[in-house]
């Protein structure tokens, strides 16, 4: 079960790594999506935080 909350962990920052990306290609376009992407990087860099703020605590409350 910690594999799959680990995995998920990491899957946020390739997700992040892929907004960034999509940030970098869009920034000189018109639209201004750049900026929406470095929203959702920035949600998820946040989320991977949580995961794995919540997935310590989670094993410490296991171990007792």
């Amino acid at each position: 079960m910690m594999k799959v909350f680990k995995f998920f962990e990491y899957a946020y920052l390739a997700i992040m790594c892929f907004f960034l990306y999509q940030a970098y290609e869009e920034w000189g376009l018109e639209g201004g999506k750049g900026y929406l992407y470095l929203f959702f990087a920035a949600i998820a860099l946040f989320m991977f935080f949580f995961k794995r703020n919540f997935r310590k605590r989670f094993e410490v409350n296991n171990k007792d």
